[in-house]
């Protein structure tokens, strides 16, 4: 069979030709020049990434026999094959579309995962996982068709332990409502993604998802303690230990978590726990511009202070948030930051005080520590705020989640800056500051092809100019489909090899999560 690579865009995927090899050097690519230095423009031959051999981009057609046998696992409740149904799984929150599924089915118990995957196996059946589609980057989308998997029935909390500071919970249970459950027995499940009021456990691991909170407590990575996995022939692991370190083996609990659906599936997850914090205090601070705000932000850890949260948001985000929010006592213009610390109260009211000094110190205009829980309320609901009020500014938003070393941040906001002015694209900048993690969203007015050209011009640059300054494409998101074409950026041709070889051993048929960035 030739050889094919997937060409990605905002609006789909098509099968081309084969391309050049995925370190093909991209000197020779077009260049774009900044104050901050050059940044090669990456082109779509030198970057684009394989699809394994065994891939087509066809709609698979299940067989007669296969559906009954999947019935008789799941039961007729928990199979749907309609159009609606088929429609409403070919897609997530990314809006990115593949082929229509074939058959959607919700599995109750690791069992039934077993099952399902041996047979899908056996008859080369695509299988994509799925939580709540609330992915940003494509991971759960059918480019294949075949067979989803909503784990939306395995959503239970099987058991707390609040000695050994443990939860034991199955994929499809939301975030928050571990959270909520693990608090009432003063315990903290620290990872805050945004969407936690509906994400979910199972998708957190798959995608190592971060958060607000990432800078003093790290991603879920660091609070997966083992799992319970099923490989594409159907054989159940259990990787890592319950006790609170292990060094046996390979790590195959780090490979397994941040692995996109592409190598297991998870049915259970061993949760590591920490003390719930006795008290959170949160400052905002205005400032004139970035390099203030994150010369701020090293200044706190420097100093000895790891803000729990440390949130930046440019000025049109503000500006639109304000706007949306319409609350006159936040300000409404200029660079505005949330700084949160928590530990036990005489703690926290002190770092917070610090805190307050150190962005005085670095040319706030304002900063001010929240006087009151409503008023710390209001403070993050103009950060909460950001997200809805941009599509003010455009119709359309690509939204990307690079990631750099938190002294190179000054450089990334100039160079975002000037690639939006080169290309006349409005760009608003939020994010992660305190672990170097921007949220770049480009805004567009309309659904025009030649200002889409335009814009992943513009995204190219970007995710080039993050690799350069030691960077990565992504530090929540994932690679999924929208980013898989920018993978050879990062990625070696020696380092792909080597997750192709890993993919090859566990998935050899490519029935999991087929035609993604492996």
């Amino acid at each position: 069979m030739e050889s094919c690579w997937l060409s990605c865009t905002r609006s789909g995927f098509r099968v081309q030709p084969q391309r050049p090899r995925i370190n093909e050097p991209i000197a020779a690519a077009p260049k774009a020049s900044t104050s901050a230095g050059t940044i090669t423009v990456p082109t779509a031959a030198s970057i684009a990434m394989p699809i394994p051999p065994k891939c087509r981009n066809t709609r698979m057609s299940i067989n007669s026999r296969t559906i009954k046998e999947l019935r008789s696992i799941v039961g007729e409740a928990n199979l749907f094959d309609s159009v609606e149904k088929r429609i409403v799984y070919a897609s997530d929150a990314s809006r990115q579309t593949g082929a229509l599924p074939d058959l959607i089915a919700r599995p109750a118990t690791a069992e039934q995962v077993s099952r399902i995957l041996a047979l899908a196996n056996e008859q080369r059946i695509p299988v994509y996982a799925r939580g709540a589609g609330s992915g940003l980057s494509g991971g759960a989308v059918a480019v294949r068709g075949g067979l989803v998997l909503d784990f939306e029935l395995m959503n239970r909390i099987l058991r707390i332990d609040p000695d050994n500071m443990t939860a034991t919970v199955e994929p499809g249970v939301v975030v928050r409502d571990v959270q909520k459950q693990v608090e009432a027995q003063r315990l903290f499940y620290p990872p805050d993604p945004a969407s936690s009021d509906f994400c979910t456990i199972g998708g957190n691991v798959a995608e190592n998802s971060g958060g607000l909170r990432g800078a003093k407590y790290g991603s879920t990575r660091n609070y997966v303690l083992a799992l319970e996995v099923v490989l594409a022939n159907g054989d159940v692991l259990r990787v890592g230990s319950g006790a609170p370190k292990s060094v046996t083996g390979y790590d195959l609990l780090g490979l397994f978590v941040g692995s996109e659906g592409t190598l297991c599936l998870f049915t259970e997850t061993l949760l590591r726990l920490v003390p719930l914090p006795e008290s959170v205090d949160t400052v905002l601070a205005q400032f004139q511009n970035a390099d203030q705000a994150i010369a701020a932000v090293c200044e706190m850890f420097a100093s000895g202070i790891v803000p729990r949260a440390a949130e930046l948001m440019d000025e049109k985000a503000v500006e639109c948030a304000g706007k949306y929010n319409k609350n006159q006592a936040l300000p409404a213009e200029g660079i505005v930051c949330l700084f949160e610390v928590d530990g036990p109260r005489e703690i926290t009211q002190l770092d917070a005080d610090r805190v307050t000094a150190i962005c005085k110190k670095n040319g706030a205009i304002i900063a001010r520590r929240a006087a009151s829980e409503s008023e710390r309320d209001q403070f993050w609901a103009l950060r909460k705020a950001i997200s809805p009020a941009l599509y003010q500014f455009g119709r359309i938003k690509l939204n990307e989640d690079i990631c750099v070393p938190r002294s190179r941040l000054p450089e990334m906001v100039r160079m975002i800056e000037e690639i939006g002015l080169k290309h006349s694209l409005l760009i608003v900048n939020f994010g992660h500051i305190g672990d170097g993690s921007l949220h770049v969203n480009v805004m567009l007015e309309r659904d025009d092809q030649e200002l889409m050209k335009k814009a992943e011009l513009a995204v190219s640059e970007i995710f080039a100019a993050a690799v350069s300054l030691g960077g990565t494409l992504s530090a929540e998101h994932g690679i999924g489909l929208t980013k898989m074409r920018y993978l050879g950026l990062e990625v070696g041709e020696n380092e792909y090899k080597v997750m192709a070889a890993i993919k090859k051993i566990l998935d050899p048929n490519n029935i999991l999560n087929p035609g993604k960035f492996i």
